[in-house]
């Protein structure tokens, strides 16, 4: 690690995962480190405060985070932080290089860098690769918007040789020198215009992803985007054209004129999964493995649970847990992959799009909805006529009216649509929250 910050003053903005492993990656540099947060101290997590003032971090909290008139050489972003929230803007306005928490990980580490973004498989495809690494002998962890902070993983980075990141758009966006060896590309879809004025903001911060690479580098791209013209060497995936590097053709991935991977032999179902595995094979051709190496790993992989999740079968209905579907390409993945009519349940928070792109596939494949949270009464009306909308007033009445309104031999699928936050802590719990109250409905109901 090098010691660029010491005797420095940094300040970093959010007290969260992302900005206490900034803080004490700084402070392991003698930086002197002031983590400030508009939240109150009593809603922040108390552990993860104690830490960081045992570690030398001081924190400011509440109101006078946002009118704190030091002076700083540093300041450091957390990804959860809007560049265009009050506490943001009244650091931004400071002269002080200002960067995000992934640009600071990037910069303490000299390990090669396989990063993945896009708008749906990211965490899918980011294990995948990790597991695949690791099984042929590079040395690895899944980290970034995932698991770990790479400000954490770059604190203890021995015993790696590489490390595999997944990156949001609200990472990307404050890069400067970040360059990863491999950049993965996977798909775009309009997600997160509560945080982006337009679709096109949201992709140019996806975008960055490949800013700084060299034709020293690789980019695994999904053939069927248009992207901008790149500078690093690229690899083309695509489970529907017949013109990428990687392609699906009877039940098997093949590259160029090679069979590599049968996917009745992994544990992944679905296009989009398909997808996934091509991005992790690209990456590991990158890496200059052979596709005897990768192929036992990959398949071995099993899912994450809230990704299209088989609950339990009740009275000849099953229950789909797919909470992670955060935004409407991720719904109509999962639509797509029934092959039984559908009792969908969706709906949570405004993200600030509509639901009227689905209304086609949502007549074809669902008999009924039911909707909960902010977005219940724009989507029924976005639907309207296309499929009967009925709105329930919490997860657990959601359960109720799908199992009351499903036959025998129909599928009750969760699928939101949007994020989890306006009732939920995370799309995790919402899952688990589904994935209980399915369990507890009686066997003969």
């Amino acid at each position: 690690m090098t010691a660029r910050y010491s005797g420095k003053k940094a300040a970093v903005l959010g007290a969260g995962l992302s900005g206490s492993a900034a803080a004490l990656l700084l402070r392991d540099e003698a930086a002197e480190v002031t983590v400030f947060d508009s939240a109150k101290e009593q809603r922040l997590l108390k552990s993860t405060i104690e830490n960081l003032r045992a570690h030398g971090v001081s924190v400011v909290a509440g109101s006078a985070a946002e009118r704190d008139e030091g002076e700083y050489d540093l300041v450091v972003l957390s990804p959860g932080i809007d560049p265009v929230s009050p506490l943001a803007s009244h650091f931004a306005a400071k002269n002080a290089e200002l960067i995000g928490e992934l640009e600071l990980g990037w910069r303490a580490t000299d390990l090669p860098v396989v990063a993945i973004t896009g708008t749906n498989g990211k965490t899918t495809t980011t294990e995948l690769i990790a597991q695949m690494l690791n099984g042929c002998g590079q040395r690895t962890i899944a980290c970034g918007n995932i698991g770990k902070p790479l400000c954490e993983v770059a604190r203890a980075q021995s015993g790696l040789d590489i490390l595999t990141v997944e990156v949001s758009s609200f990472q990307l966006e404050t890069i400067r020198e970040f360059k990863p060896q491999v950049s993965i590309w996977l798909n775009f879809a309009p997600d997160h215009l509560d945080r982006y004025p337009s679709v096109a903001e949201y992709r140019t911060a996806k975008l960055r992803i490949f800013e700084n690479q060299t034709a020293d580098d690789f980019a695994v791209v999904n053939a069927a985007e248009s992207l901008p013209p790149i500078k690093a060497r690229t690899i083309t995936f695509s489970a529907y054209a017949d013109n990428a590097d990687f392609r699906f053709s009877e039940g098997a991935i093949v590259y160029r004129d090679e069979r590599v991977l049968r996917i009745a032999e992994t544990k992944l179902r679905g296009s989009h999964n398909i997808e996934n595995l091509m991005a992790a094979l690209a990456a590991g051709l990158a890496r200059g493995l052979s596709f005897e190496q990768m192929v036992p790993p990959l398949s071995t992989y099993e899912p994450r649970p809230h990704r299209c999740e088989f609950v339990r079968e009740v009275a000849g209905v099953g229950f789909i847990n797919d909470s992670k579907a955060t935004n409407l390409d991720a719904v109509e993945k999962a639509l797509l992959a029934q092959t039984k009519p559908v009792i969908l349940i969706a709906g949570g928070k405004d993200k600030g799009f509509n639901f009227e792109p689905l209304r086609d596939l949502v007549g074809e494949k669902v008999r009924s909805v039911v909707l909960i949270g902010e977005m219940a009464d724009r989507i029924c009306t976005d639907w309207s006529g296309a499929v009967p909308c009925e709105k329930a007033e919490s997860l657990a009445e959601a359960v109720d009216r799908a199992r009351a309104v499903a036959n025998p031999g129909e599928v009750v699928l969760f699928s939101p649509g949007t994020s989890s936050f306006d009732m939920f802590k995370s799309y995790a719990d919402r899952g688990d929250q589904f994935r209980a109250l399915v369990q507890a409905l009686p066997a003969n109901s």
